[in-house]
């Protein structure tokens, strides 16, 4: 079927799902791009409907990938230019755009590896922040990835969009700092918290065994919780006038670290 009409009530539906509040009553989110949709559908995340206009396709691989979503269920529906229009929350939309279950796993489900090696962060404000370290943890094998005290969606188109769609290659769990910290005292997690305040250098740091990487907010940190029950505090050398890197390049550096101790 096509859509040409903007008022039709399954185009209403994927527009509001831009808004958090409707994003949670539905339990669904967006999916815009077609790189990010690639991964969706690769990690089996099937999306439930999926809206394409083949006028702003990019690339010959799209038909492709429409019928991969299509096999996992997917209900596809072509609109016109003018309804993809309002659609996509992009500047330049590239022709795809589906609604999908939200994302997330339980805590108590998660299953690293042994060793394993975790990022944990806590209050993270700024969706680009958070879709940029799913984007380093895809990078470097991260087992999870646990929010915690969220303040940001993880289900916020921007996280897909920053994340490149590695939202759905890296294990998402929500949780309380507290529960999490718990995790990581009952499975023998090491807790090492990044502060400006460290006592070590982030590279003198032992990542070898299970361990948690810990990072706080862009504006205050890791809470006093972290910081006291953090088996290491690391920091990262600063030469210039800020005391602190942005959170998604200090944990970048933080994985690599521990995959180069790793290797």
């Amino acid at each position: 079927m096509q859509i040409t009409s903007i008022q039709n009530p399954k185009v209403k539906h994927a527009v509001q799902l831009r808004d958090r509040r409707h994003r949670d009553h539905s339990s669904e989110m967006l999916i815009e791009g077609y790189r990010e949709l690639l991964h969706a559908v690769e990690s089996g995340h099937a999306p439930i409907t999926l809206f394409y206009c083949p006028e702003f396709f990019l690339g010959s691989n799209e038909p492709a990938l429409i019928d991969s979503a299509a096999a996992l269920g997917a209900a596809l529906i072509e609109t016109s230019k003018r309804v993809f229009e309002k659609l996509s929350y992009r500047d330049r939309p590239d022709g795809l755009l589906a609604v999908a279950p939200q994302i997330g796993i339980a805590l108590d489900a998660l299953a690293p590896r042994d060793p394993a090696l975790l990022l944990i962060v806590e209050a993270i404000e700024k969706p680009g922040n958070l879709g940029t370290m799913l984007r380093s943890a895809d990078a470097t094998n991260v087992d999870a990835v646990l929010v915690c005290d969220r303040t940001t969606d993880i289900n916020n188109p921007n996280v897909v969009r920053a994340s490149v769609g590695t939202l759905f290659t890296v294990p998402v769990c929500e949780a309380d700092s507290t529960d999490a910290l718990q995790m990581c005292r009952n499975r023998g997690i090491s807790v090492v918290a990044a502060t400006p305040a460290g006592t070590q250098m982030y590279w003198d740091a032992d990542y070898r065994g299970p361990v948690a990487i810990v990072a706080g907010s862009e504006q205050y940190g890791l809470s006093d919780a972290w910081l006291d029950a953090a088996d290491t505090c690391v920091r990262i050398p600063m030469h210039g006038q800020a005391d602190s890197l942005n959170v998604a390049t200090a944990t970048t550096l933080l994985m690599y670290e521990a995959v180069r101790q790793r290797s």
